[in-house]
């Protein structure tokens, strides 16, 4: 009975262990995610600009 205890500890620290990893790999896809959306956006307004800077200078 003694040793159920000690098996039943050394599961639920590898069950945290699993699950604190899971966390940090699912936080980093998260942020690399943002990352690639922000990246993506940032790129689309300036192409915007881009553009409406070249419209409004043939405009002038």
């Amino acid at each position: 009975m003694g040793t159920r205890g000690v098996i039943s500890d050394k599961w639920s620290m590898r069950v945290l262990w699993l699950c604190a990893i899971g966390s940090a790999v699912s936080l980093y896809m998260v942020a690399a995610e943002r990352q690639a959306q922000n990246r993506e956006r940032m790129l689309a307004e300036s192409l915007q600009a881009m553009e409406s800077g070249a419209s409004n200078g043939e405009d002038d």
